[in-house]
C-alpha cells in the first residue's frame, strides 16, 4: 500500500502536484490514501487537483502557531501501525521538520519517499529519504524553451575547431575584413548570456508564483495589509523567520509596491502573470 501525505503549506502548486502524481504512479503504482493538510485558504486553491486526483483535504486547526506538520506526522504513525502496513509513505515537503519522522517509520521498515519543488528541498534533510523526486522543473524547461532553442545552435560555436597549417601568402581585402568582423564565439557568448537572462526571467516568475499561490488576495491588484501577507508567506515557508518583508519584496522589482517608502505596511501586485 502506497500513502501519499501532502503538506500543502510547502508543496501547493496544482500542476506540480499533478506532475507528482504522474511520477509517483510510473515509479510506484497505485496510490492508496491520498491527504493534503493546510490552511483552509490554501486547500481551496488547491480544490481542483484535490477534485481531479481524489485527495481529502485536512484543514488546520484555527490557531496562532501552524499545525500542518504535526498533523500529517500524526496521521503518518497512525497509518504505519494500520494493516496492511504501507510498503511507501511519500511526504509532500522539503522540510527538515520531517526527519524524525521518516526515521521512524523507516525502523519500521516502509520505504520513505520525499516529493518537494525545486529550491524547497532542505539539503540537511534529503539523505534521510530512500528517494526524493522534485517537481517543477519541467515546467520551468516549458517556459524556457524558446531560449534553449537559441542556445543549441550558436553554443556549437564555442567547441574549438580543428588546428590548420599557417602557410605565408598575400592577404585580400576581402579577408581582412573578413578577419576583423566578429567572431562566431563572440556571438555565441552574447547568445549564451542573453539565454541565462531569460532563464533568470523565468525562475523570477516562477517564484512570484509561488508568492500568489500562498497569498492569493494580492492576485487582486489591491494594497494588502504587510503583516498579513508576511504571516501567510511565513506559513509557506517563502519567507525565512529572520528575514525582513522590505529586502524580500526588492528582489522582485517591477512586480511588487511597497506602500508607503518609510515604514511601508502595504503591498500590492503591480504586473499579473
Amino acid at each position: 500500500m502506497i500513502v501519499f501525505l501532502i503538506d500543502a503549506d510547502n508543496l501547493c502548486a496544482s500542476a506540480w502536484i499533478e506532475e507528482a502524481f504522474q511520477k509517483l504512479e510510473e515509479a510506484e503504482g497505485g496510490i492508496s490514501v491520498r491527504r493534503a493538510y493546510g490552511s483552509a485558504e490554501k486547500l481551496k486553491g488547491m480544490s481542483s487537483v484535490l477534485h481531479a486526483r481524489a485527495i481529502r483535504p485536512f484543514a488546520n486547526l484555527s490557531m496562532s502557531k501552524n499545525t500542518t506538520d504535526v498533523a500529517l506526522a500524526v496521521d503518518a504513525m497512525e497509518l504505519s501501525w494500520q494493516l496492511p502496513m504501507p510498503t511507501t509513505v511519500v511526504i509532500g515537503s522539503g522540510d527538515a521538520d520531517f526527519v524524525p519522522l521518516v526515521v521512524r517509520l523507516r525502523e519500521r521498515g516502509i520505504r520513505m519517499v520525499c516529493v518537494s519543488e525545486p529550491g524547497k528541498m532542505s539539503p540537511e534533510a534529503e539523505h534521510w529519504y530512500d528517494q526524493v523526486i522534485l517537481v517543477g522543473r519541467e515546467s520551468a524547461s516549458h517556459e524556457m524553451s524558446s531560449p534553449s532553442s537559441e542556445l543549441s545552435g550558436p553554443t556549437a560555436s564555442l567547441a574549438p575547431s580543428p588546428a590548420k597549417k599557417v602557410v605565408a601568402k598575400k592577404v585580400s581585402a576581402k579577408k581582412v575584413a573578413k578577419k576583423n568582423a566578429p567572431s562566431k564565439k563572440t556571438a555565441a557568448k552574447k547568445t549564451v548570456a542573453a539565454v541565462k537572462g531569460k532563464e533568470a526571467d523565468v525562475a523570477v516568475k516562477i517564484e512570484v508564483q509561488h508568492i500568489l499561490a500562498a497569498v492569493p488576495t494580492l492576485k487582486t491588484g489591491r494594497p494588502q495589509p504587510l503583516g498579513d501577507v508576511v504571516k501567510l508567506l511565513h506559513d509557506a515557508k517563502l519567507l525565512g523567520k529572520n528575514a525582513t518583508s522590505t529586502k524580500f519584496f526588492k528582489k522582485y522589482p517591477g512586480w511588487f509596491e511597497l506602500t508607503p517608502d518609510k515604514q511601508p505596511n502595504k503591498v500590492k501586485l503591480l504586473n499579473g502573470l
